[in-house]
């Protein structure tokens, strides 16, 4: 068993490469890395080579990545070790981002499947508290189009002149 170090600055404690097989291993901290980041990079590997974890340590995890094909030398395995290292990495912050903004995926989620389940019901409609505020609108910008409008219906209405009525026939005013 010899490690794969040196051009890429791979740590010598962290990836051994396996001649006799081809394979290499990668021993990931799980502190740094959740385990859902390693699953879901692991993943995206296993179509071109298998792939096995295991527990080697309290907090450590060892990935094996053996190629379905020709095995690796030591060009291919620093290759494959880059790949897997920033696939790792993206799949950790991603789930950073999950955990982050999980009650806004849930309340994005709950809001469509509640629109999905279709139009309320009269009984429905009829349970509903409607003298609840909707919302605070302390600028006053949310008014209704009657509030906006009716005081220049009143200001115009003073101005304006009132429409004449209709004469009867012959001109002659009843």
């Amino acid at each position: 068993m010899t490690e794969v170090t040196g051009d890429q600055g791979i740590p010598a404690d962290v990836v051994e490469h396996h001649l006799d097989r081809g394979a290499v291993s990668l021993r990931v901290d799980s502190a740094l890395y959740p385990l859902e980041a390693i699953y879901a990079a692991a993943y995206v590997f296993i179509d071109r080579c298998y792939v096995f974890l295991d527990r080697v340590a309290e907090g450590k995890v060892r990935v094996t990545l053996s190629p379905k094909g020709a095995p690796y030398d030591a060009a291919a395995a620093r290759e494959v070790v880059g790949e897997f290292a920033n696939e790792l990495l993206s799949c950790a912050w991603r789930a950073q981002i999950t955990r982050e903004s999980r009650a806004t995926i849930e309340a994005v989620t709950a809001q469509a499947l509640s629109g999905a389940r279709g139009a309320p019901s009269l009984d429905d409609l009829e349970a509903f508290d409607f003298s609840d505020e909707a919302f605070d609108d302390p600028l006053g910008i949310a008014m209704s189009w009657e509030e906006k409008y009716a005081k220049n219906k009143k200001d115009a209405s003073k101005t304006e002149p009132k429409p004449e009525e209709p004469k009867a026939e012959g001109g002659v005013e009843p």
